[in-house]
C-alpha cells in the first residue's frame, strides 16, 4: 500500500447493519474496520452494554451511600471466596510466566517500537490513560497494534530517523489496556448509540490478533483499568469467553491483569481474581488512580482530607496496607502482584537532580521486590536498566508466589488509615493548578502522555490534582501559613499562573488550548462541581464527527 493512500483520510460508509462509523479513515485504519470486524464488536456490545451501564448505576448508589457515611467493607456476602484456602486462578501464560519489569506508554508508532526494543520484559500498550482518545489516537493505535503483533511495525521521523523492531528475540511480550467502563466510543454508533470504549478497544484488538499471537506462542493479553466491583471483573470474564466461542479459541487463551487503582476494588481482590480466575494473570498496584480514588470516594469526608501529593507515600499506612494485602491474595491464589509506575524520567541538563530522582527510582523498586512483588511499572526505556538491576539482584527467579505474606492481617480501617504526618503549601496548590493546566492543555491537542516538572504524567496526575484541589476548598482546609483555603483563592492562583504560561509562551499562547483548560479546570476546583473523569469534562471536546456522515 502506498504511502500517500495510508494517510489520505476518507469518510468510511459501514455495511454492517445498525453500525455507523461517524469519522473518515484511512487505507490502512479501513482494513481495522472490515465488515467482519465491526460485526465483532457490535454483537459483544449488544450483548454486554446493558450490563455496562447496570453496573456503572451501581457505581452511583454506592457513591451515594459513601456520602451519607456507609464506608468501605469487605463483603459479607462473598466472605466464602475469600475464605476457601483452596482455589487458586490460572497457571502463567506463556510470555508471562516473568513480568520483572514492564514498560507502559501510549499506543503511538514509534512508541509501541520503543517500548517493545526497551529491553523490559513486557509492554503494556495504553488505549486509557495515557492515550487522548481522540479518533485518530485510537484507530491508528489498533493499526500499530495489528503491525507490531506481526512483527512488521518500522516508523521514520521527519528528520529521516528510521524506527524498527531489534531482530534478536529479546522484544516485549505485548499487553494492551483498553478504555474503562465508564467510557464511549462516539465516533463509532451502534443501534444509535456510542459504543461502549471498553468493548470497542478489546474487540477491535482481539479479533485481528488472537489467532497470529497464539500462532507465535503467545497469547491475547490485557491490563483491565478502573474497576470498582467484582460484579464488573465478571462482566470482563463473560466478555473473555463469548469473544473466545466466537472464533473458536479454548476459553482460558485470554489473560487478564486488573489494575486494583480504586478504593472499592482493594475491598474485594479475592473475588476479582475469583471472577476472572480462568483468565487472571494477577493485580497490579495502579497507585496514583488509587491516591485519586480515595480522594475521590471520600471527598464529602472531612477526616479524609489528604495533604499535598507529596506526603502521600507508599509507606504511609492505607498505601502500605493496600500493597501488603494485594501481594498476599495474589500469592494466595497463584497469580503475579505487579508494584506501581516509576514515573521519573531521564533529567538530562542537571546531573545532581538526575541522580536524585534515579536514586528513588532504585529505593521504590527495592521497597517493591523486598515486599514481594513479582514485577514492576516504568514510564520511559532508561529506567528499565535500573529496575532490572534491582529486581535481578533480589529476584533471580522468574517470579516470587512462593512468597506467601501469611504474616500480613489487613483490616477494613486499615485501608482507610490517613493517620500520617502532611502538609497543604501555597507551593502545592500551584503545582496542582500546573499539572492540570499543562495536563488538560495536551489532552485537548490529543497528547495524553506529557513530561511535566520530570514526571512522564498521565490522565491519573491530573485527577489527582483537580480532586486535591476540589477537597481542600470544600472543607476549607489551612495551609501550612494558616491561610484558608477558598474557591476564590483557588481561582486568584489559577489565573496567577495561566498569566504566567500566556507570558511564557507569549504569541504562542494563542494557538494553544489553554484558555479551554482553564475553563474547564476552574469548574472542578471550587468545591462544588466535582466529575468523575476528565473525559466527563472534555471528551465532547475532541470528538470529530464528520458532518457528511450517514447514520
Amino acid at each position: 500500500m502506498s504511502a500517500v493512500s495510508q494517510t489520505v483520510k476518507k469518510l468510511f460508509k459501514s455495511t454492517v447493519p445498525g453500525v455507523a462509523v461517524l469519522a473518515p479513515v484511512t487505507a490502512g485504519e479501513a482494513e481495522i474496520l472490515s465488515p467482519q470486524a465491526l460485526q465483532f464488536v457490535a454483537t459483544l456490545h449488544r450483548i454486554f452494554n446493558p450490563t455496562r451501564k447496570t453496573l456503572l448505576q451501581k457505581r452511583v448508589l454506592r457513591q451515594q451511600q459513601l456520602d451519607r457515611g456507609v464506608l468501605p467493607d469487605f463483603l459479607p456476602e462473598t466472605a466464602f471466596i475469600r475464605n476457601d484456602p483452596n482455589w487458586r486462578a490460572a497457571p502463567p501464560a506463556p510470555g508471562l510466566q516473568d513480568r520483572r519489569v514492564e514498560i507502559t506508554g501510549p499506543v503511538d508508532r514509534k512508541m509501541v517500537i520503543n517500548a517493545l526494543n526497551s529491553g523490559a520484559y513486557t509492554f503494556m500498550a495504553d488505549f486509557e490513560d495515557s492515550t487522548a482518545p481522540t479518533w485518530e489516537n485510537v484507530i491508528s493505535g489498533q493499526l500499530n497494534m495489528r503491525d507490531a503483533v506481526r512483527e512488521d511495525i518500522t516508523f521514520t521521523n521527519p528528520n529521516g530517523k528510521k524506527y524498527e523492531l531489534r531482530k534478536d528475540g529479546k522484544l516485549a511480550t505485548l499487553l494492551v489496556r483498553p478504555r474503562g467502563w465508564h467510557m464511549v466510543e462516539k465516533h463509532l454508533l451502534i443501534d444509535g448509540e456510542p459504543c461502549s470504549a471498553s468493548i470497542f478497544d478489546f474487540s477491535l484488538y482481539f479479533f485481528h490478533n488472537a489467532k497470529e499471537l497464539i500462532k507465535r506462542g503467545k497469547g491475547p493479553y490485557f491490563y483491565l483499568p478502573k474497576m470498582e466491583s467484582h460484579l464488573e471483573a465478571r462482566l470482563w470474564n463473560d466478555i473473555f469467553n463469548v469473544a473466545q466461542d466466537m472464533i473458536n479459541i479454548p476459553r482460558g487463551t485470554i489473560r487478564g491483569t486488573v489494575l486494583i487503582e480504586t478504593l472499592l476494588a482493594a475491598y474485594e481482590m479475592d473475588e476479582i481474581i475469583y471472577e476472572l480466575r480462568d483468565h487472571s494473570a494477577g493485580l497490579n498496584c495502579g497507585r496514583w488512580d488509587y491516591i485519586f480514588s480515595f480522594i475521590k470516594k471520600l471527598r464529602n469526608h472531612p477526616q479524609f482530607v489528604l495533604p499535598q501529593r507529596s506526603s502521600v507515600t507508599m509507606t504511609v499506612p492505607f498505601m502500605d496496607a493496600y500493597v501488603r494485602l494485594l501481594i498476599q491474595t495474589c500469592h494466595k491464589r497463584g497469580v503475579h502482584a505487579m508494584g506501581g509506575m516509576a514515573a521519573q524520567i531521564p533529567i538530562k541538563n542537571d546531573p545532581e537532580a538526575n541522580t536524585i530522582a534515579m536514586t528513588k527510582v532504585r529505593n521504590d523498586k527495592l521497597r517493591e521486590v523486598t515486599a514481594g512483588h513479582d514485577g514492576t511499572w516504568v514510564a520511559h526505556p532508561d529506567l528499565v536498566k535500573i529496575a532490572l538491576e534491582i529486581f535481578n539482584e533480589h529476584m533471580p527467579q522468574a517470579n516470587q508466589m512462593h512468597i506467601r505474606r501469611d504474616d500480613v492481617k489487613v483490616t477494613a480501617t486499615d485501608l482507610i488509615d490517613i493517620n500520617f504526618k502532611g502538609t497543604i503549601t501555597e507551593d502545592s496548590i500551584r503545582e496542582n493548578i500546573q499539572i492540570g493546566l499543562a495536563y488538560m492543555e495536551a489532552w485537548l491537542r490529543g497528547v495524553g502522555c506529557v513530561p511535566i516538572f520530570n514526571l512522564m504524567e498521565d490522565l491519573a496526575t491530573y485527577e489527582i490534582s483537580r480532586s486535591q484541589l476540589y477537597q481542600w476548598v470544600r472543607h476549607n482546609v489551612r495551609t501550612d501559613k494558616g491561610k484558608v483555603v477558598t474557591g476564590e483563592y483557588v481561582s486568584q492562583i489559577l489565573d496567577q499562573e495561566t498569566d504566567k504560561i500566556r507570558k511564557n509562551l507569549g504569541a504562542k499562547y494563542a494557538n494553544s488550548k489553554y484558555d479551554a483548560a482553564k475553563k474547564a479546570f476552574a469548574t472542578n476546583v471550587t468545591g462544588e462541581r466535582y466529575d468523575d473523569f476528565l473525559p466527563d469534562l472534555l471528551y465532547d471536546d475532541i470528538v470529530t464527527i464528520s458532518p457528511q456522515s450517514k447514520l
